[in-house]
């Protein structure tokens, strides 16, 4: 697909199948997931592969929707913000860098005909406590992935006008 399709084509999905994703799409992935861009390169994030066969009541403690549980994959992305770059005024790049990695991510997945849906709004206790996730590791984003059992709804953006600045 052309870049520009990608992003025209990438809907927040709601309802997935429970169709297997094949490895080689996991793999295409994980590879957009590693080759984001991050602040010095320092690649201060984690990669969350989360199969949800059989966990789909303990995943819904991350996020307490249906469908978020239904798709057969979520990932996740962590920051360790003790080793992201951090500017000189103390911001911490580490949720930057997660975001970027989430963006390649969701991409990646339209590009190879597969849905997602960014998900900020999570219990992050809940996903600490059931992934076990290391104390150091700050989970910034999490995606359910797997072929879509919806279709999109019209997209509704702002015109560049009350968005753009030229300076």
């Amino acid at each position: 697909m052309e870049y520009f399709e990608v992003i025209r084509k990438r809907y927040s999905v709601r309802s997935y199948r429970r169709e297997k994703v094949e490895e080689e799409k996991l793999a295409r992935i994980r590879e957009a997931a590693l080759l984001a861009p991050t602040a010095c390169n320092r690649q201060a994030f984690k990669l969350l592969v989360i199969d949800t066969e059989g966990r789909e009541n303990e995943l819904r403690k991350i996020y307490n929707s249906g469908w978020f549980a239904n798709a057969p994959v979520i990932l996740g992305v962590c920051s360790i913000p003790g080793k992201a770059w951090v500017r000189s005024d103390g911001k911490n790049y580490g949720d930057v860098d997660a975001a970027i990695v989430m963006d390649h991510i969701i991409l990646a997945a339209t590009d190879l005909g597969l849905g997602t849906c960014w998900i900020g709004a999570f219990n992050k206790a809940a996903a600490k406590q059931v992934l076990g996730l290391d104390e150091a590791w700050e989970p910034v984003a999490f995606t359910p992935l797997g072929y879509a059992a919806d279709t999109p709804a019209k997209k509704v953006r702002r015109p560049p006008s009350e968005i753009v600045v030229v300076k």
